[in-house]
Protein backbone atom coordinates (compact mmCIF):
# COMPACT_ATOMS: atom_id res chain seq x y z
CA UNK A 1 0.00 0.00 0.00
CA UNK A 2 2.71 2.42 1.19
CA UNK A 3 4.95 1.44 -2.39
CA UNK A 4 1.80 2.42 -4.20
CA UNK A 5 1.34 5.61 -2.46
CA UNK A 6 4.89 6.59 -2.99
CA UNK A 7 4.18 5.99 -6.34
CA UNK A 8 0.92 7.86 -7.05
CA UNK A 9 3.03 10.54 -5.67
CA UNK A 10 5.91 10.33 -7.64
CA UNK A 11 3.92 10.34 -11.13
CA UNK A 12 1.73 12.88 -9.82
CA UNK A 13 4.88 15.14 -9.33
CA UNK A 14 6.01 14.25 -12.63
CA UNK A 15 2.84 15.54 -14.30
CA UNK A 16 2.87 18.46 -12.28
CA UNK A 17 6.28 19.51 -13.62
CA UNK A 18 6.06 18.20 -17.34
CA UNK A 19 4.79 21.63 -18.46
CA UNK A 20 7.23 23.61 -16.91
CA UNK A 21 10.16 21.06 -17.64
CA UNK A 22 8.73 21.44 -21.44
CA UNK A 23 8.87 25.05 -21.24
CA UNK A 24 12.27 25.39 -19.91
CA UNK A 25 13.65 22.47 -22.76
CA UNK A 26 12.10 25.07 -25.09
CA UNK A 27 13.45 28.23 -23.94
CA UNK A 28 16.72 26.40 -23.71
CA UNK A 29 16.55 25.15 -27.10
CA UNK A 30 16.23 28.71 -28.36
CA UNK A 31 18.40 30.37 -26.15
CA UNK A 32 21.24 27.29 -27.71
CA UNK A 33 20.15 28.20 -31.12
CA UNK A 34 20.04 32.06 -30.67
CA UNK A 35 23.80 32.04 -29.42
CA UNK A 36 24.97 29.77 -31.69
CA UNK A 37 24.00 32.06 -34.83
CA UNK A 38 25.57 35.07 -32.77
CA UNK A 39 28.40 33.23 -32.20
CA UNK A 40 28.94 32.43 -36.01
CA UNK A 41 28.14 35.96 -37.05
CA UNK A 42 30.40 37.77 -34.80
CA UNK A 43 33.14 35.47 -35.92
CA UNK A 44 32.73 36.41 -39.77
CA UNK A 45 32.15 40.32 -38.77
CA UNK A 46 35.34 39.86 -36.71
CA UNK A 47 37.38 37.97 -39.74
CA UNK A 48 36.12 40.23 -42.12
CA UNK A 49 37.03 43.29 -39.70
CA UNK A 50 40.72 41.31 -39.42
CA UNK A 51 40.87 41.13 -43.38
CA UNK A 52 40.27 44.79 -43.77
CA UNK A 53 42.79 46.22 -41.48
CA UNK A 54 44.99 44.19 -43.22
CA UNK A 55 44.28 45.46 -46.55
CA UNK A 56 44.60 48.79 -45.27
CA UNK A 57 48.01 48.09 -43.66
CA UNK A 58 49.18 47.40 -47.28
CA UNK A 59 48.35 50.76 -48.43
CA UNK A 60 51.69 52.12 -49.37
CA UNK A 61 51.15 54.64 -52.54
CA UNK A 62 47.74 56.25 -54.45
CA UNK A 63 47.16 53.15 -56.33
CA UNK A 64 46.91 50.77 -53.50
CA UNK A 65 44.82 53.73 -51.86
CA UNK A 66 42.35 53.27 -54.79
CA UNK A 67 42.24 49.68 -55.31
CA UNK A 68 41.50 49.57 -51.64
CA UNK A 69 38.54 52.18 -51.31
CA UNK A 70 37.12 50.29 -54.36
CA UNK A 71 37.15 47.19 -52.38
CA UNK A 72 36.39 48.43 -49.26
CA UNK A 73 32.80 49.52 -51.28
CA UNK A 74 32.30 46.16 -52.34
CA UNK A 75 33.33 45.15 -48.35
CA UNK A 76 30.28 46.91 -47.10
CA UNK A 77 27.92 46.04 -49.91
CA UNK A 78 28.43 42.00 -48.70
CA UNK A 79 28.61 42.85 -44.74
CA UNK A 80 24.92 44.99 -45.61
CA UNK A 81 23.62 41.66 -47.40
CA UNK A 82 24.98 39.64 -44.41
CA UNK A 83 23.54 41.56 -41.82
CA UNK A 84 20.24 41.74 -43.63
CA UNK A 85 20.44 37.65 -43.62
CA UNK A 86 21.05 37.52 -39.96
CA UNK A 87 18.31 39.95 -39.26
CA UNK A 88 15.89 37.61 -41.48
CA UNK A 89 17.28 34.36 -39.52
CA UNK A 90 16.42 35.75 -35.86
CA UNK A 91 13.32 37.00 -37.64
CA UNK A 92 12.89 33.27 -38.56
CA UNK A 93 13.67 32.02 -35.11
CA UNK A 94 11.41 34.25 -33.02
CA UNK A 95 8.55 33.29 -34.96
CA UNK A 96 9.16 29.59 -34.75
CA UNK A 97 10.13 29.73 -30.92
CA UNK A 98 6.29 32.01 -30.66
CA UNK A 99 4.63 29.24 -32.77
CA UNK A 100 5.91 26.29 -30.36
CA UNK A 101 5.45 28.25 -27.16
CA UNK A 102 1.45 29.06 -28.66
CA UNK A 103 1.40 25.30 -28.85
CA UNK A 104 2.88 24.65 -25.67
CA UNK A 105 0.44 26.68 -23.92
CA UNK A 106 -2.90 25.78 -25.97
CA UNK A 107 -2.26 21.96 -25.36
CA UNK A 108 -2.28 23.07 -21.73
CA UNK A 109 -5.19 25.46 -21.58
CA UNK A 110 -7.19 22.13 -23.45
CA UNK A 111 -5.85 20.04 -20.91
CA UNK A 112 -7.31 22.52 -17.86
CA UNK A 113 -10.47 22.96 -19.61
CA UNK A 114 -11.13 19.37 -19.98
CA UNK A 115 -10.33 19.58 -16.30
CA UNK A 116 -12.65 22.06 -15.41
CA UNK A 117 -15.73 20.67 -17.62
CA UNK A 118 -15.08 17.36 -15.60
CA UNK A 119 -15.46 19.33 -12.23
CA UNK A 120 -18.46 21.53 -13.21
CA UNK A 121 -20.38 17.74 -14.41
CA UNK A 122 -19.49 16.88 -10.86
CA UNK A 123 -17.78 14.18 -12.40
CA UNK A 124 -13.90 13.42 -10.18
CA UNK A 125 -11.58 14.37 -12.90
CA UNK A 126 -8.37 11.89 -13.01
CA UNK A 127 -5.73 12.99 -10.84
CA UNK A 128 -3.37 12.96 -13.70
CA UNK A 129 -5.62 15.65 -15.34
CA UNK A 130 -6.11 17.31 -12.08
CA UNK A 131 -1.93 17.91 -11.78
CA UNK A 132 -1.05 18.38 -15.83
CA UNK A 133 -4.20 21.74 -15.21
CA UNK A 134 -2.46 22.99 -12.21
CA UNK A 135 1.03 22.76 -13.14
CA UNK A 136 -0.35 24.11 -16.52
CA UNK A 137 -1.78 27.21 -14.40
CA UNK A 138 1.61 27.30 -12.74
CA UNK A 139 3.86 27.72 -15.85
CA UNK A 140 1.51 29.72 -17.73
CA UNK A 141 2.00 32.52 -15.23
CA UNK A 142 5.85 32.24 -14.79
Amino acid sequence: MQDKMIENFNEQTRQFFEPMRKLNSLMLDNMEKLTQHQMESMKRYSQLGTERLRDASDVSDADSMQAFSARQTEVMNQMSQQMLEDAKALSEMSMEFKTELETLFAEQAKLTEKVAAKAAAGGEPDKSETAKATSARGASKS
